[in-house]
């Protein structure tokens, strides 16, 4: 049996970048509220409160999921726990949907 991995600094700079991420996003959704209102109307509140649940869901997954992998890492569980990549997708899905938003906004003609 060969020794768990050393995984250094990896795992905790992976999570840091996952929550800059975002926070981002929910910072991104937060700036709607302020600028969108004028173009959006009544939904921007709507599109803002979906994007910080989004954010807060993938959050705890993204926690989640570094506490499988820092298992996996460990020796405290074996490779087949390791995660797959839902969250990756998921994730991807929601910073398309934030920059198509943000496209559309920006060059769709204004009322």
């Amino acid at each position: 049996m060969s020794a768990p991995r050393d995984p250094g600094l990896q795992p905790e700079r992976t999570v840091l970048a996952w929550r800059r991420t975002l926070l981002a996003l929910a910072v991104g959704a937060l700036v709607a509220v302020r600028v969108l209102p004028p173009v959006l109307g009544g939904r921007t509140i709507v599109l803002a409160v979906g994007g910080l649940a989004a954010v807060a869901v993938l959050w705890v997954v993204a926690g989640r999921r570094h506490r499988a992998v820092e298992a996996v890492f460990r020796g405290r569980a074996p490779a087949s726990a390791m995660p797959g990549g839902a969250l990756l997708l998921a994730l991807a899905l929601v910073a398309t949907l934030a920059a198509a938003l943000g496209l559309a906004v920006t060059f769709l003609p204004h009322p």
